[in-house]
């Protein structure tokens, strides 16, 4: 790899974390950029980034709980879900063929980006907070599959969180603390799993994790301080574009 290309994901992984920080999503990008970069395999590159987000969700935690944006309430079922659920997503991943990973986290991506582009619902209707029963349960199902999705994917658990709690009506504030926490119990499970195959390229990984914390810092700055419309767009965009590549080319 030339200067270049470690620059180069630098940058990528900056903003990955600013929109980590801000809008719970937009990890996904790491996974092509080092595909394309860092001419890894693309098994790797899942672990790998999968490894980085242990780190930036445990700092992304801490910041989100400073300012009291995390509703512990909503978020440990969310942590117990994952936990279970996001190893053995990393166990299938060793497992599914190399192009159909490729098509499973174009598609992931394009989703992604679909989702954010989409205007945030707006009304009177009722919140749901997490203290009943039956949302308990619901946010263990949400877990479990933002876990396994993660552990198979590479994607940091609330790519897949986040847009599910929107719909069922949990806060929007609430939804992206959460994910951070979330996304520790996937990040740590899923990544036990992934060393069982030695498949975690810990030079990149240290690289990406030091540029994406400064990003998440930024990130949730900007979350509690400002509109998020135009951050939202933008990571919709790099999004859609990545996903389209990703998808042409396993294609």
């Amino acid at each position: 790899m030339s200067i270049a290309d470690w620059l180069a994901l630098a940058a990528i992984a900056l903003g990955v974390g600013f929109f980590i920080g801000t809008v719970g999503v937009g990890g996904v990008l790491l996974i092509p950029a080092l595909v394309w970069l860092g001419t890894v395999p693309i098994h790797q590159a899942t672990a790998t980034t999968l490894f980085s987000f242990l780190f930036t969700s445990l700092f992304g935690t801490w910041l989100f709980q400073r300012r009291g944006s995390i509703d512990w309430t909503i978020a440990r079922p969310l942590l117990v879900g994952a936990l279970i659920f996001s190893y053995l997503g990393a166990r299938v991943n060793a497992l599914v063929e190399v192009r159909a990973l490729a098509l499973i986290i174009a598609l992931v991506v394009l989703f992604a980006g679909t989702y954010i582009l989409l205007p945030a619902r707006r009304g009177k209707r009722l919140q749901r907070d997490g203290r009943t029963r039956a949302q308990q349960f619901l946010l263990l199902l949400v877990g479990g599959l933002a876990g396994f999705g993660s552990g198979l994917s590479g994607a940091g658990g609330p790519l897949f969180s986040v847009p599910m709690m929107l719909i069922l009506g949990f806060p929007p504030l609430a939804v992206v603390g959460s994910g951070q926490v979330l996304q520790i119990a996937a990040a740590l499970s899923g990544t036990l799993g992934n060393l069982q195959f030695g498949a975690i390229n810990f030079v990149f990984g240290a690289w990406l994790t030091l540029f994406e914390l400064a990003g998440v810092l930024a990130g949730v700055r900007a979350a509690h301080a400002a509109s998020v419309t135009v951050l939202r767009r933008m990571a919709a965009g790099l999004c859609l574009l990545t996903g389209l590549l990703m998808l042409a080319r396993a294609l």
